[in-house]
């Protein structure tokens, strides 16, 4: 049986490159280990990286701070809709 490992990296946020970015630095200002993946890429060909080219940048943190990461970048979500 495989078990996952407290560093793993686990998928947070997936969107827009300057999304991304945004979200990335949020984590990072909590002092939450970052990175992104598929910036260039995802970036000049997004519909090679995601269904339709929406999100296509994702970011990532370890398995241990996912709780924490995903407050953050749920309220950065709830934030743009304003």
């Amino acid at each position: 049986m495989i078990t996952a490992n407290e560093d793993d990296p686990v998928e947070v946020f997936a969107g827009t490159i300057w999304q991304a970015g945004m979200v990335k630095s949020l984590l990072e200002d909590a002092g939450i280990e970052t990175f992104m993946r598929d910036q260039i890429i995802g970036t000049y060909y997004p519909w090679w990286t995601a269904p339709g080219g929406a999100g296509s940048i994702t970011v990532f943190v370890a398995r241990k701070n996912l709780d924490e990461a995903l407050k953050i970048a749920t309220q950065y979500q709830e934030n743009i809709k304003k």
